[in-house]
């Protein structure tokens, strides 16, 4: 995994688990690798997978089972989905708005050149 500054390398992690879990490679109510495992494969702190792991958990995208380690919930592509939404809205789009002010770029000009760069059958998409 090629780590970046920009955010915390437990969240990073989180965002591998959510590919993982988006691609199929993760099962539904199947275990998923131990923190240990998943620290060995990743090269990290097993302390930072047990914090990328904890994260998960609060969403209810994995649970624990007393013994046998962690398992994947039944709707945890549903719930990524919603996390993913919400780090969008919380996140990036606004700095997305920091920028357009800071461009003096405003919505209308956003929809414009997004209307532009579709042909006529995407154009119906509603924003």
């Amino acid at each position: 995994m090629d780590f970046n500054n920009r955010k915390p390398i437990y969240r990073q992690i989180v965002d591998y688990c959510f590919t993982l879990i988006l691609s199929g490679e993760w099962k539904p109510e199947l275990r998923v690798p131990s923190v240990r495992e998943l620290a060995a494969t990743l090269a990290v702190n097993s302390h930072t997978v047990l914090k990328a792991y904890e994260f998960l958990q609060d969403e209810q995208i994995i649970f624990p089972k007393r013994g046998m380690g962690f398992f994947l919930a039944a709707d945890a592509a549903e719930r990524v989905n919603e996390a993913r939404r919400a780090d969008f809205y919380d996140t990036t789009l606004m700095e997305l708005f920091k920028e357009m002010e800071l461009l003096d770029i405003s919505i209308d000009d956003i929809v414009a050149r997004y209307m532009a760069s579709h042909d006529d059958d995407s154009k119906k998409v509603k924003i």
